[in-house]
């Protein structure tokens, strides 16, 4: 009930807390997505070239939130940008490669062999085939990569009020200098909170992208890919 009644009165300041949070994260996997997808459906193609970038992209998952955040300041200090919301976005951008590469190159490699030969005997372009079949089938899974990557995010942006980006880890690290359980545990439910309301979003959006002719069975499919 404390924990409540702060967030009641201090609604202003969780609210202006959640927009730093928010930015940072969607700025970071927005960025990932440009870059992300289109390097995905490059390595589709490219066996070995696959093998090396997932390699490396999972070497930067494997990297505790901390220490990375830890390296970004020496190096961003060079241009003035040592802490902040710059470090914060960089690292979170990293850490969203891995889910959308892998999946976006997972959903372009599965495609039915037979809806290529298809659409090559329609006499569509390799852009075109990649436009108008290969990415409409392979819309849920590379969502289910971007829900991964923002979910992940949104928790990890917490850490980030250590090098003065703000957003709701500010609360958590309050809480623990003050020993003030009522803003650890308001930061922490309000990120699970914003994280599950995301994921329901993303997922809302990703059967709005997905066309009305892909079947269940198709779009199942692809996602069991994951498992």
């Amino acid at each position: 009930m404390e924990t409540l009644s702060f967030i009641f009165h201090n609604v202003p300041l969780i609210g202006h807390l959640l927009g730093q949070h928010l930015l940072i994260v969607f700025v970071a996997v927005g960025l990932a997505i440009l870059s992300g997808v289109p390097v995905g459906i490059l390595i589709s193609q490219h066996p070995r070239l696959s093998r090396l970038v997932l390699g490396f992209a999972a070497v930067l998952m494997t990297i505790p939130s901390a220490a990375l955040f830890g390296l970004m300041i020496p190096i961003l200090s060079l241009i003035g940008h040592g802490i902040g919301v710059v470090p914060a976005v960089i690292a979170l951008f990293l850490y969203s490669q891995l889910p959308i590469i892998r999946n976006t190159a997972t959903a372009i490699s599965n495609v039915d062999p037979a809806l290529r030969e298809a659409a090559k005997g329609m006499g569509m372009s390799p852009w075109q085939r990649l436009r108008k079949v290969e990415l409409p089938l392979a819309v849920p899974l590379i969502m289910a990569g971007v829900r991964v990557a923002t979910v992940v995010n949104i928790g990890i942006a917490a850490i980030a009020a250590y090098i003065g980006a703000g957003g709701l880890g500010s609360l958590i690290i309050r809480g623990i200098a003050q020993s003030d359980t009522r803003q650890l545990l308001a930061g922490a439910i309000v990120i699970s909170v914003i994280a599950i309301l995301a994921d329901y979003a993303l997922h809302a959006l990703q059967r709005v992208l997905t066309p009305k002719g892909l079947s269940i069975r198709a779009t199942d499919e692809l996602k069991g890919i994951t498992t």
